[in-house]
């Protein structure tokens, strides 16, 4: 399948600190995946492997996992021992791509722009990375694809970095401000509550409304 990014429009910082954390605990920890609500919530809030910091809240990462249903990033898990609503990524199904291309999107939607060195070490913890060559290799067929770029390499630099282009800009824009400790948290403004508090019911209709035209088909079909 072929990548049309310019024609989506760009995630919003959170939708892709949700994403980037689907695709992390995917493949890093797949013992607890697919995400509750709950757990979606305390990975886009974690303090390690995270820039900018977030506080998101829970009504913030409701209504961004519907902007990402609705942008066919991400899927409510229907399995049989589901006790609550969990999700998982689908962006494979958008932009296909292997365990190591996932783990360079994962790290630079979680944490910014890096270069190839630093992805590739970083990516170490969620799956086996090639050596440095290939993971150039990969970068540049990712770029030609339009899913991450090249950025021109600053002053003092030794290193040129990378970028994801899935927020729309290589240098996220974001209001920050800087803690005691010199680091920087981003803070999150509220989603409308009319919409956030349905999250679950909608995702529930959701599934009802799929399972009824199933039914129909195939009531259709005999």
């Amino acid at each position: 399948m072929e990548d049309n990014l310019p024609d989506a429009p760009p995630l919003t910082p959170v939708e892709a600190r949700i994403l980037g954390c689907l695709l992390e605990k995917e493949l890093a920890t797949p013992d607890i995946y697919p995400l509750t609500l709950n757990a979606l919530g305390n990975a886009c809030n974690q303090r390690n492997n995270r820039a900018p910091l977030m506080e998101v809240e829970a009504d913030v990462v409701g209504a961004g996992v519907v902007a990402l249903r609705e942008r066919h990033l991400v899927a409510l898990f229907a399995g049989a021992d589901a006790r609550v609503p969990k999700y998982r990524q689908t962006l494979d199904t958008v932009h296909p791509l292997d365990p190591v291309g996932r783990s360079l999107v994962a790290e630079l939607l979680l944490r910014g722009p890096q270069t190839a060195a630093g992805l590739r070490a970083n990516g170490e913890r969620m799956t086996a990375m090639p050596a440095l060559a290939e993971v150039e290799l990969r970068l540049t067929e990712m770029a030609e694809r339009g899913l991450v770029v090249r950025l021109p390499r600053l002053p003092g630099q030794k290193e040129a970095r990378w970028a994801q282009l899935m927020t729309g800009t290589a240098e996220a824009s974001s209001v920050t401000e800087t803690t005691d400790r010199g680091r920087s948290i981003q803070t999150v403004a509220l989603a409308p509550l009319d919409l956030v508090h349905r999250v679950d019911e909608l995702a529930a209709r959701l599934e009802n409304l799929e399972a009824e035209l199933a039914r129909l088909r195939q009531a259709l079909g005999e």
